[in-house]
Parts: structure tokens; C-alpha cells; sequence
């Protein structure tokens, strides 16, 4: 009996350090919910040593009594148990005969079908309204109502087919109208604040200019963390916010703002560039040299074309200021002595068009260099990039998209690069090739004639 008193004290003192432990867990810091549970822990033992000590200096008829009185209270709550159980009981076969009168009264009316039609569409509906953006406007439990109807196993009540059929009339509703309403939005730093917000209809929502998302667990629109680079679709926001009649252009999203949130993602040239990295700036250093080069050449080639031009419409007076003029003026000598020497006067014009042939041919052998090492180096950047991608793999040991994703970028992006550069380079090399074999063949044509002619009028003299 005596150890039966001391389990039931023991019970008690447990109860109480259940009740002791949950308010400590309720406190934050580990530190105090150490300290917390050692001081439990102490006032758990003292307690149990002075019921230990009140209990041993009782006497037996004491202990009797006590024994009695706990079994007398345990008797008592034990038979409103059993009271309250056989209630419960009672009720619950109460109900379920109550449930199934109104099911039976429900399929002989035909409402079964009715109420599964309406649990289905409820359920689909709830989804629907779980991902639109329109019901970051309307701050109540519609979605949770929905859910309810369609998990509901008793018979619907008028009530909540009423209310069901106004959810769906408003969602209706609110899908086909462009409104500006008093929201709350969530900023790109995490901060709420209350902006106007421009809704067109379950596809697009603006607010300060600034096209937003709709995060579906908080039931709340958030200011995308980056907005579209083109100027002209954050200037149709602010167009779109800030009319009041009539039509303007605007941005709708049919995939409800999927589109738009991957369509900001994208990266920049500067991103793409910068994820090529060192192999990226070796390609892109090599293509500004070849573009340099070839822009100094097109200009040289064009002045000097222009002036071979000039010089071709007086071909009785050369000047040194043109290719043309100074292969003209280098067979100049005694006419006398022309025909004798012309294959020295010859040799003279083969030399003066070699002279010019390195200004009008520079830079050429330069951007084949390009041309060809573009595409390697692409492909350097490539293997590397290659290289990269097994490697993560091998030190995570899944192919996750995301730990491959740097390397295959990489890889990617050095070989547009590569090819960016050589592609360009190519067309302009065959520009230039064709400018200078133009200017050099005018050299040949003319200065050969030149020499042609004098020979004639000196044999005719």
C-alpha cells in the first residue's frame, strides 16, 4: 500500500515536470532551456524528498486513510469517465444513423451527385485559387473554405453551396477586370510595405512601376528581385499604372507569371561573359585586337582607294601622296632611253607595288591568327568548362542540374565566344583581302599601261 501511494506521488510530481518541461521548451536559447531544466530537475528532487518525508512520518492509520480518500477520488473520476465515454458512444451512433438518414434523403432528392460534383470542382478550384495572383487582393480564407468543401464528408448545407458559388462568381469576376486596389507588397529586401497596386486580371500585377511576383504560401504580391533590362516594358508598367481610361500597352503573362519571373532571370551580357571567365577574357581580348586592327586597316584601305581614285583621273601629273602617284613617279627617267630599259622601268614598277603591298595587306595575317584561334580557345574553354562539371559531380556524388550548371555555362559560353569572335573576324579579313587586292591590281593595270604607253609613243616618234 505504501509503495502504491508512492507510485501515485510520483505520477503527480511527473505530470507536474511534463507540464514544467513544455514551458521550457517555449523559451528561446539553449543556454536557458539548460539552465531551466536543471532547476526542474532540482525542484522535482526536493519536492519528492519532502512528500517522502511527510509520507514516513505519517502513521499507518494515516496512511490508510490516505490510501482510501486516493482510491475513493480515483473511483469517482474513473465512473465520470465511463459516463462521458458511453455518452460520447451514444452520441456518435446518434449521428452516424442522423448522417446516414440525410444521405439516404440526399440520393433519393438526387443531390449525391450534386455535392461530389461540387466536392471535385471545389478541390480544383482551391488549386486554381492557390496559385493566382488574385487573391493577394482579397485577404480571407476562401482558399481554406474551398478545401474544406472539398475534404467535407457529411452532406454540404445550403450555406456553404451559397458561398461556394459566390467564390467562383467572384474569381470570375475579378479574372476579366484591370483594378487598382490598396495592397500590401512585399519589397526585393523582404520589407512589407502598402503600395497601389494594378492588377490585369489573374496574369500581371504592377506596383510602383515595377512588375511583380505572387508568392502563394504567404498569399502575398512581392516586388520581383530583377526587372526586365528593356526600357520599354517597365515604361508599359508605368504606362499601365497610370492610366485611368482608355487603352494602353501593356505586358500580360498568360502563364500567370511564370513567363515574366524566368524572363528577368535571364542574364545579362555581362553575366554571360563573366561566366566564361578566364578563357572569356582571353577570346574577348582577342577579338577587341582583331576589331582595332581591322577598323584602322578599312579606314587606311578606304583613303588610300580614295586617293589611287584622284590620282587616276590625272595620270600626267603623280603626286607622293597616294600609292598610285608613287609607283607612277618610280619609272619616271629619261623618255629618251624608254624602250631600251624597259625591263629595268618594269622591275622599277614591280618593286614600287611590292612597297605598297605590306601597308595594303597589314593586319591581314593578324586576323586569320584570330579567326583560327577564336574557335580553340573556345574549345579550351570548353574542356575546361567539361572538366569542372565531372568534377562536381564527382565530389557530390549526384548529378544535381544545379552543381552542373556552372561548368556547362562555362563550357557554353566560351565557345559562343569563340565563335562570336571568329565569325565577325572571318567576314572582315575577306573585306580587307578584297580592298587591298582591288587597290593593288588598279596599281598593276595603270602602272603597266603608264609604261605600255610611253613605249608606244616613243616607237612612233
Amino acid at each position: 500500500m505504501n509503495k502504491q501511494l508512492i507510485k501515485i506521488c510520483s505520477g503527480m510530481v511527473l505530470l507536474a515536470s511534463v507540464g514544467l518541461s513544455s514551458m521550457v521548451q517555449a523559451q528561446s536559447g539553449l543556454d536557458d532551456v539548460l539552465n531551466k531544466a536543471k532547476a526542474t530537475r532540482a525542484a522535482e528532487a526536493a519536492l519528492y524528498a519532502q512528500r517522502s518525508k511527510e509520507y514516513n512520518a505519517m502513521s499507518d492509520a494515516d496512511k490508510q486513510r490516505a490510501m482510501q480518500q486516493t482510491n475513493a477520488s480515483r473511483a469517482a473520476v474513473q465512473s465520470q469517465v465511463d459516463a462521458k465515454t458511453k455518452k460520447y458512444s451514444e452520441n456518435d451512433l446518434a449521428i452516424s444513423q442522423a448522417n446516414k438518414e440525410l444521405q439516404e434523403k440526399a440520393r433519393k432528392l438526387g443531390l449525391t451527385e450534386i455535392f461530389g460534383s461540387a466536392r471535385q470542382v471545389a478541390g480544383d478550384l482551391a488549386i486554381n485559387l492557390r496559385q493566382s495572383l488574385v487573391s493577394a487582393q482579397f485577404a480571407d480564407d476562401r482558399v481554406q473554405f474551398l478545401t474544406s468543401v472539398a475534404t467535407a464528408e457529411r452532406v454540404l448545407t445550403p450555406a456553404q453551396l451559397e458561398r461556394f458559388a459566390l467564390e467562383m462568381q467572384r474569381e470570375m469576376t475579378a479574372d476579366s477586370e484591370v483594378i487598382t486596389y490598396k495592397g500590401a507588397v512585399v519589397e526585393a529586401n523582404g520589407n512589407p510595405v502598402s503600395a497601389d497596386v494594378t492588377r490585369v486580371g489573374p496574369f500581371t500585377a504592377v506596383a510602383n512601376g515595377k512588375f511583380m511576383g505572387y508568392i502563394p504560401a504567404l498569399s502575398r504580391l512581392t516586388m520581383l528581385r530583377r526587372q526586365p533590362a528593356e526600357s520599354e516594358l517597365l515604361h508599359s508598367a508605368a504606362a499601365l499604372q497610370s492610366a485611368s481610361s482608355g487603352y494602353v500597352e501593356a505586358v500580360v503573362d498568360a502563364t500567370r507569371g511564370t513567363l515574366m519571373s524566368m524572363y528577368v532571370e535571364r542574364p545579362t551580357i555581362t553575366e554571360r561573359v563573366e561566366k566564361g571567365e578566364e578563357i572569356g577574357y582571353v577570346i574577348i581580348l582577342v577579338g577587341a585586337l582583331g576589331t582595332i586592327a581591322f577598323l584602322f586597316q578599312v579606314a587606311y584601305l578606304t583613303l588610300a582607294r580614295m586617293g589611287v581614285s584622284a590620282q587616276m583621273r590625272d595620270l600626267q601629273h603623280p603626286k607622293r601622296n597616294n600609292a598610285l602617284g608613287r609607283v607612277l613617279l618610280a619609272f619616271k627617267g629619261d623618255t629618251s632611253k624608254i624602250e631600251e630599259n624597259a625591263e629595268v622601268a618594269e622591275l622599277r614598277i614591280s618593286e614600287a607595288v611590292m612597297r605598297e603591298v605590306p601597308k595594303l595587306e597589314r593586319f591581314q595575317p593578324f586576323l586569320r591568327l584570330a579567326v583560327a584561334a577564336g574557335p580553340l580557345l573556345g574549345l579550351v574553354g570548353t574542356v575546361w568548362g567539361m572538366i569542372r562539371t565531372f568534377q562536381s559531380i564527382t565530389e557530390s556524388g549526384s548529378s544535381d542540374p544545379k552543381l552542373m550548371a556552372g561548368g556547362i555555362g562555362q563550357a557554353m559560353i566560351a565557345t559562343v565566344l569563340g565563335l562570336g569572335v571568329a565569325v565577325p573576324l572571318l567576314f572582315g579579313n575577306a573585306l580587307l583581302t578584297s580592298l587591298s587586292r582591288s587597290i593593288v591590281q588598279l596599281l598593276d593595270e595603270q602602272s603597266t599601261g603608264m609604261l605600255a604607253e610611253n613605249i608606244e609613243k616613243r616607237k612612233n616618234v
